[in-house]
Order: structure tokens, then C-alpha cells, then sequence
């Protein structure tokens, strides 16, 4: 059976067909859809006549959105593009769709490794249906992979769902992904991310696949193209992170380029409750085939937070240049960013209570008027691809990060149901520098009938800081008040170091050396990934008062991976896998006899295994994981890695287009956690610190009937309530926050204008977010986000 769609006036089908590859552009809007369907659309837009067999398109992946000009064989590149077909101009300008022949003694890998189809991004998969998330994303070593084809959990969020959700900050985006919860840094106002019941701090989340080059803290997200999130531990994948964080989830941003068609925007935002900004995208091709590009964006922010008496300001410069050459492909990345809190909330720790205090109001602030927290980071990095051939290319990248941090934290400690409490005081400057290098050979070749995907990559961290404190000990905390505060003097402090020029305070060195082979049976309807990395970890300690050598600590380790893919029909594929993760070894403390003793780096063991589905517009994961990591205890007075805390859950996730203009994304998680070989036995058998029995989201976002352009959406989040200590005597409830928003794309005088207007926790709830880390971290308060931006 054939499906003709004759759309073309005969007495012009001839002067297409000479002039389809020709560079004149045609104004395309064709959505994110089924191939068919968006073929459909394409040849009624382009006004074709396209011919092709119905059984071609059967089962296929979905197509990308296709928006803005391009010529009949653009456009037909970037729809077939991934599919396995390709097409033919017959001279009465008849399109006709064809199976991609196989060149002799080659083998197409089906689309394991992805091309990227988002325009001007070759080096992206494509949009899934819908636009939010994105069809897959960078796993470490092994590259770009199609979420299908890879036996990991991944989810990787577009720009687009960035702007329409209004995420100015990291954690705001994923707060759209099911399996992630925040919470606050230790004396500071850094985000924590907890995925799978483990946190990841913001020192570990990699820069367009590596490590130490973003700003430390709060990431802002203008110049961020996709959040990429791997859950799961990743030691093989990326190596060992620079803190040895994420056992549980990885995250990596990718950076934004300059895109086939200039970008120029300009958007003005304002958020309650007096904070206003603006923020200015530029981005052009340019050159012979727009080879080169140049992509910058610039942003400012100020003003008072929701939170009452919370002042923040925030700046930052990203350029991004980049060359796509026929085998060559270069790009560099440099940015700036700069931020101010005063008076910033702060966490809440508990004293001596059996039971944890009533949450205050949702926009109540118990920090002092005298704290404050400025954050200046310097970055860049240069990143290289080079062809070697059509089945080996080499990659090579090197950056770097420079931060300065100074800060006065105030901290409280409730003693007291009635908010009782007493104020302590951190002034805590730390300057780091932060080097990373990544290198590698990545080919495909076929043995018989087996095809294989070859990765060797070398990488390396190395980072160095200089810290000093001046912190308050329980003697000497002022009076204070969780319900009612009121100032209070800058309580005595204890110096440690030269606060005025810190020493350096700590190195750290991490270096591997990693190969892996993917090999595909059945014509690649079986993948079986096998990989080991070896890793040396050496760390060095100095006093900050004295300026002497602390510790020393040099070790290596071998951290292997093995991972299934059984794709089971064109949209059902099964996947396990069994992964490690690796974090510095602990150092006895000095309580322990054995004080100062450093131990081998903590090797944690997942074990996983799921299905997935894709339907072309509607997609889904279903996966079981455990995790194992090494904790240390100090028993009988000696200190040892003998402890264990066991995360066992089951993981759902749901995207893609319910129907035309309706889109979902959605998912949950049940864990269920233990505690093993804890002092004396006390705690065995009782839940982690942080880790709630369950979380779920629900998020919509639907196209109005009837009024083109507008949009309206919401999130739904649920989250189980959490144990405050490993002796789980105090807990913190479940919590629910409801987000709504809304969008209005028009023209004006011929200029794209987007208004969006996003209202989050709308019930003003007030509720403690978080007991990560041992203390309290209480959610953020309703607050209205409204913007305008214009494409001029």
C-alpha cells in the first residue's frame, strides 16, 4: 500500500524539483510528532508531492519540531535524519521515501550513537515529542545515546521547558524531575541535590561532560541549553566527581551555540517580591556554510526575595564560540557570574528536642540583619572533535574554573517547641581553583556479525583550595528565636587561619583512565556494554592556622560496568545494569583512637533493571534499583568502614504528547532504605537521614483550544516525610506544593513577543523541604514570576 499526499500543482512540480537543494528557504512550522504525521504536515507546508510506503514509517521515532526556513532538502535531512531512510527528487518534483542503503562492508548502527537534530546543534539527539525533554542525552564515555539504546536511566530537560517554567537557578528546573529533591549546603546557600536517596553537591555537576568548570553554589541557567540528568552511580561513566559526591545521580549542563537562524532576544522579568531583571540572547552563524558561530548571553537580577527581608542580586556574562568543519569541530566557552544574599534564610538545626518544631510561616525569615554571602566565579573551557575517519573520531577538552566565596552565616539551633533558640555566627572566606582535562578515541567497527562501539578516554581533576574561619562555639551563641526573631550582636567567634589571606587549605587530584565496547547482536536488537575504569584519588590536607602538611593521601582503584539492552520491538526496550560509584576515603576523626587514619576510597554497587517504552509521542521508564554505599562508625573508640546504607527503590517516569497540545511530564519514586553495621548496632535496620519512603510529581502543560498561542500549565509535587537523625526519633511530615502557570506567543510588528506569567507554591504552604545533611531546610514561599521577551 502506498500513502500519496499531491499537493503540488503539476505546472510547478518541474521548477521545484530543479530547485529543491537550492539554499532558498521555505517558512516551515512543523511540530514534534509521529514521522508520518510530521511528513504529512511537512508536504502540505512545503507544498509537495511526497510519495512513500505506509510500512516505511511503522514504529519509528519520532520527528522533530521543525521551525523556521529551510529548503525542501533541509527539511527532509532533519525529519528522515536517525530513521534509516532517504529520499528521491524524481524530475516531475516527486518526493519519494527510501530504505538508507548500507555501504559494502560498513554497518549502520542504527542510532545508538545520536546524531542531533535540533537546528544548528549537530551534536544533540533531537526533541522528543512535546519539547520538554530531549530523546537522550551525554552518558559519560560513552557519548550521546538514544535513551532507548542505552542501559541507564536518563532524562535530559530542553531550554524550552527551562523558559516556559521561568527556571532561573539549576534547582528550578529540576524540580520538574520526579526523582530529584533539594535541599541547602552546610553553612551555606549552595543547592543539594538528592537523587536515589544520595546528594549531589554543586561541585560535581559537569560542564558539557566535565567536571570542576561551573560556578560552585547556584547555577544560573541563561546560558544553558539542556540539563542532563543520569540517575544512578556514574563512576565508570565520568569518574570520580571532584567531592566525591552524586552515589545516587550525575548531572550534566550543556552549553548553549549559535543555531542555524540568529538569535536575538531580549526578556525582562520580574518576581515578587521586588526583584526584577533582564536578560539579553545573541546568536549568529557566520562564515563560509555558517561554519563559525558566536552565541552570548548577558543577565541582571535585584531585588527582595519572597522571603521577607531576603535581598539578592545577580549577574552574569556567558559567550560561547564554536567552528563546524567537515571533520573538525571546535568550541570554547567562557563565563562570569556573580551573586549577592543578604539576609538569606538559613538552615535550622535542633538541639536536645524530642520532637521537630512547627514549620514558621512560609515567607518568614530567622536569619539575622547581619548576614550575608557573596559568590564571583571565572570559567572556561575549549573543547575539540576531529574525524578521523567515518568510524573513529578523537575528542580532547580542557577548563577550568577560578572561585572566591566570603560569607557571614547565621545559624539557629532550637532548643524549644516555643522557637527557642540561640544564635551562631560562620565567617568562612575560601578562594578555589579548579583545573579538569578530558581526552579519548571513541569508533565503531563490526566483527562478523557483531558490531561494536568502541570508547577509550583519559581525564583528570586537579583543585586547590585556601580556606579560613571564624566560627561560634555553643558557649559563646547569643539568644534567638525561631517564631519571633529579633537582631542579635555578632556573637565571639573563634579564628582559624588568616581570614584576611587564607592559606591553602587542601589539594585534591583525581586521574583515570577508562575503555569500554558496546557490542550489538541481532542487528542490534541486543546491546551488551562492558567497561572498567581505573581510578587514583590522592588528597592533601594543610592546617589553616599553621600553614603545615595535615594529611596525605595517594591510592588507585578499578571500577568496572556492565549494562544490557534487549529492544524487545521498535518501542519496548528491556535494560540492567550493575555500576559502581567512588568517593574519597574518610579520614578518622579525632574522637577515634586510631585519629587521622585515612581509608580507601568508598566504593558503592547499584544493581538496576527496567523497561522502556516508546511510542513516538509518548514515551516511559519503569525501573528497580539497589544501591550499597560504605559509611564510616567509630565503635569502641576505634573508627572503621564496617557501616552500609542500602537504598532499594522503584522508579516511574512518563513524557511526550498525551495528544495535540497536551503534554505530560510525570513520574514517581518508592524507596525504601536501611541502615547496617551502625555503632554498637543501635541504628541497624532504620531509614537513611533525608530520604523520604516516596516522592511524585505530576506535571501538564496544554495548548488552549481555540486561541493560538496560549498555553497554560501546572506541577504537582508530593514528597514523603524524611527522618532529622539515623536514630529516626524526629521527623519531618509529607509535603505537597502546587505550581501554575501561563504563556502568550503574538506578534508585534512582525516580532515574536512571548508573555509568561508562573505562580509557584500557590497555597503559600509553609513546610520543612528537607532534613538532607541533619538539619532542616524549609521550602520557598509562593512567589510570582512574570516576563516578556521579544525576538527582534
Amino acid at each position: 500500500m502506498r500513502s500519496t499526499f499531491s499537493l503540488l500543482p503539476a505546472f510547478a512540480a518541474l521548477p521545484l524539483a530543479l530547485g529543491v537543494a537550492s539554499a532558498h528557504g521555505l517558512e516551515l512550522d512543523v511540530p514534534a510528532q509521529s514521522l508520518d504525521a510530521a511528513l504529512t504536515d511537512f508536504a502540505e507546508q512545503a507544498n509537495v508531492r511526497l510519495l512513500f510506503d505506509a510500512s516505511l514509517t511503522r514504529g519509528s521515532k519520532a520527528a522533530p519540531a521543525l521551525k523556521g526556513d529551510y529548503s525542501v532538502a533541509e527539511g527532509l535531512e532533519r525529519l528522515l535524519q536517525g530513521s534509516g531512510l532517504t529520499y528521491r527528487i524524481d524530475a516531475d518534483g516527486t518526493v519519494s521515501l527510501l530504505p538508507r542503503p548500507v555501504e559494502q562492508g560498513a554497518m549502520e548502527l542504527d542510532s545508538t550513537l545520536v546524531n542531533g537534530q535540533l537546528a544548528g546543534r549537530p551534536d544533540l539527539p533531537s526533541e522528543f515529542a512535546g519539547g520538554q525533554v530531549a530523546r537522550g542525552g551525554r552518558i559519560g564515555l560513552l557519548g550521546n545515546q538514544d535513551m532507548q539504546d542505552t542501559p541507564f536511566s536518563i532524562a535530559s530537560y530542553t531550554s524550552g521547558l527551562i523558559r516556559n517554567r521561568q527556571a532561573q537557578t539549576l534547582g528550578e528546573v529540576l524540580r520538574s524531575d520526579p526523582a530529584v529533591r533539594q535541599s541547602y549546603g552546610f553553612g551555606n546557600f549552595s543547592q543539594v541535590f538528592v537523587i536515589r536517596g544520595f546528594p549531589l553537591v554543586s561541585d560535581d555537576i559537569a560542564f558539557n561532560g566535565l567536571f570542576g568548570v561551573l560556578p560552585r553554589q547556584i547555577i544560573a541557567t541563561e546560558a544553558v541549553e539542556r540539563v542532563e540528568v543520569f540517575k544512578g552511580s556514574s563512576a565508570f561513566l565520568n569518574g570520580v566527581s571532584p567531592s566525591g559526591s552524586g552515589i545516587g545521580g550525575g548531572i550534566n549542563l550543556v552549553s548553549k551555540r549559535a543555531e542555524n537562524d540568529p538569535t536575538r532576544s531580549i526578556s525582562l522579568d520580574y518576581a515578587s517580591d521586588s526583584r526584577v531583571g533582564t536578560h539579553l540572547d545573541l546568536g549568529q552563524r557566520f562564515g563560509e556554510d555558517n561554519r563559525f558561530g558566536a552565541r552570548m548571553n548577558l543577565a541582571q537580577r535585584e531585588g527582595e526575595t519572597a522571603v521577607e527581608d531576603e535581598h539578592n542580586r545577580f549577574s552574569l556574562a556567558a559567550f560561547g564560540l564554536d567552528y563546524r568543519g567537515d571533520r573538525l569541530r571546535l568550541a570554547a566557552d567562557f563565563g562570569y557570574q556573580k551573586q549577592r544574599v543578604n539576609e538569606g534564610r538559613s538552615v535550622v538545626y535542633l538541639s536536645g528536642l524530642k520532637k521537630v518544631p512547627k514549620v514558621p510561616d512560609a515567607n518568614d525569615n530567622y536569619a539575622q540583619p547581619w548576614a550575608w554571602s557573596q559568590l564571583e566565579d571565572s570559567y572556561g573551557m575549549l573543547s575539540g572533535e576531529y574525524d578521523v575517519n567515518q568510524q573513529w573520531t578523537a575528542y580532547l577538552a580542557v577548563g577550568g574554573r577560578y572561585t572566591r566565596e566570603n560569607g557571614v552565616y547565621s545559624s539557629l539551633y532550637v532548643s524549644a517547641l516555643d522557637g527557642t533558640a540561640s544564635v551562631g555566627r560562620l565567617y568562612a572566606p575560601r578562594d578555589e581553583e579548579s583545573e579538569s582535562a578530558t581526552a579519548g578515541l571513541r569508533g565503531n567497527f563490526a566483527t562478523g556479525p557483531v558490531s561494536h562501539q568502541l570508547n577509550l578516554g583519559l581525564s583528570g581533576n586537579w583543585r586547590e583550595f585556601r580556606s579560613a574561619n571564624e566560627s561560634t562555639s555553643a558557649a559563646n551563641r547569643l539568644p534567638g528565636n525561631l517564631y519571633n526573631p529579633f537582631p542579635s550582636p555578632i556573637p565571639r567567634a573563634t579564628v582559624a587561619g588568616d581570614i584576611h589571606h587564607p592559606r591553602k587549605t587542601g589539594t585534591t587530584e583525581a586521574r583515570s583512565v577508562a575503555v569500554s565496547d558496546t557490542l550489538g547482536f541481532f542487528d542490534e536488537r541486543a546491546l551488551l556494554t562492558l567497561g572498567v575504569r581505573r581510578q587514583s584519588i590522592a588528597t592533601d590536607g594543610w592546617s589553616a592556622a599553621t600553614g603545615l602538611r595535615t594529611t596525605q593521601y595517594d591510592d588507585s582503584i578499578t571500577t568496572p560496568v556492565y549494562g544490557l539492552v534487549i529492544k524487545a520491538t521498535d518501542y519496548l526496550s528491556f535494560y540492567a545494569n550493575r555500576i559502581e560509584g567512588l568517593a574519597p576515603g574518610p579520614t578518622a576523626p579525632s574522637t577515634a583512637s586510631n585519629s587521622g587514619e585515612m581509608f580507601a576510597p568508598f566504593r558503592s554497587k547499584q544493581i538496576e533493571a527496567g523497561v522502556k517504552l516508546d511510542w513516538g509521542t509518548f514515551g516511559g521508564s519503569l525501573g528497580v534499583y539497589r544501591i550499597e554505599q560504605p559509611q564510616g562508625v567509630t565503635n569502641n573508640g576505634v573508627f572503621g568502614v564496617d557501616a552500609e546504607q542500602r537504598n532499594r527503590g522503584v522508579e516511574l517516569s512518563l513524557f511526550g504528547e498525551l495528544q495535540p497540545g497536551l503534554r505530560l511530564l510525570a513520574g514517581g519514586t518508592l524507596m525504601d532504605t536501611e541502615l547496617r553495621g551502625t555503632a554498637n548496632g543501635s541504628n541497624d535496620g532504620n531509614r537513611a537521614v533525608g530520604v523520604p519512603e516516596f516522592q511524585y510529581n505530576l506535571g501538564l502543560d496544554w495548548d488552549v483550544p481555540g486561541v493560538p498561542g496560549l498555553a497554560v500549565n501546572g506541577l504537582l509535587m508530593r514528597t514523603g516525610g524524611q527522618f532529622y537523625d539515623s536514630a529516626n526519633e524526629l521527623s519531618i511530615p509529607a509535603w505537597t506544593r502546587v505550581d501554575l502557570g501561563a504563556r502568550y506567543a503574538f506578534k508585534l510588528e512582525q516580532r515574536d513577543l512571548t508573555l509568561r506569567a508562573n505562580l509557584e507554591n500557590v497555597a503559600d504552604e509553609g513546610y520543612w523541604e528537607s532534613t538532607n545533611g541533619g538539619y532542616l531546610t524549609q521550602g520557598a514561599p509562593r512567589t510570582f514570576k512574570l516576563s516578556a521577551t521579544l525576538d527582534f
